[in-house]
């Protein structure tokens, strides 16, 4: 006989299986309500970030997120245009399809269609910088005929011409018969148009 059984000698029963399971199941419980806590304040820390970093994402930086990619601006005008964003500058984007170039100051689109969800900054500051005005100044010099369109109340007005002059704020568009050279003596009328009024500039071409 073990000298550890024997009368008066009580051994503990092993125990069963089934109360094992009850016990592990407890702690079990016990761990998850301890760390939900902890869980439900890490999860309100990475929303929280989440949110930080999209009230500092600005527009243009969501569309450069997208460029290459085909987008659709649907103007407040009216208007919906559709082509691959090559550009998204200070305060305009050019998108670009079937041979045109199609430069749109933000303000004129009310929803976009086809951008992705990823946002990427602009590393350059020169090109930062870049806005509707430098534009506009770079197709004046090219003396290049295009179209202008409008914002005109409900719907959009077009002029076809040379873009004379650009100021702070506005351009000055010589308009010309098609295919006519801008010439003092061709020019049948000037407009001088706000930047506020212009939901558009198309140029014929799509390579530059």
């Amino acid at each position: 006989m073990s000298e550890l059984t024997g009368p008066g000698i009580d051994l503990p029963l092993a125990p069963s299986y089934a109360l094992r399971m009850r016990w592990d199941a407890l702690f079990e419980d016990l761990e998850g309500q301890l760390a939900e806590p902890g869980r439900l304040a890490l999860d309100a820390e990475i929303s929280d970030r989440v949110r930080a970093e999209m009230v500092n994402i600005a527009l243009a930086d969501r569309l450069r997120g997208s460029l290459g990619c085909v987008v659709a601006a649907h103007l407040t005008c009216g208007e919906a245009v559709q082509g691959t964003l090559q550009h998204a500058g200070a305060d305009a984007l050019l998108l670009v399809a079937g041979g045109y170039q199609m430069l749109i100051p933000y303000a004129a689109v009310g929803r976009y269609v086809g951008i992705g969800r990823h946002s990427a900054a602009e590393e350059s500051t020169v090109r930062r910088k870049i806005g509707l005005a430098h534009a506009l100044r770079s197709l004046a010099r090219d003396r290049e005929e295009l179209v202008v369109v409008l914002s005109a109340g409900e719907g959009a007005m077009r002029l076809a011409g040379v873009i004379d002059k650009v100021g702070k704020d506005f351009l000055d568009l010589a308009a010309v018969a098609p295919g006519e050279a801008r010439r003092s003596g061709r020019v049948t009328e000037f407009s001088t148009i706000p930047f506020a009024a212009v939901a558009m500039v198309r140029s014929p071409r799509g390579d530059g």
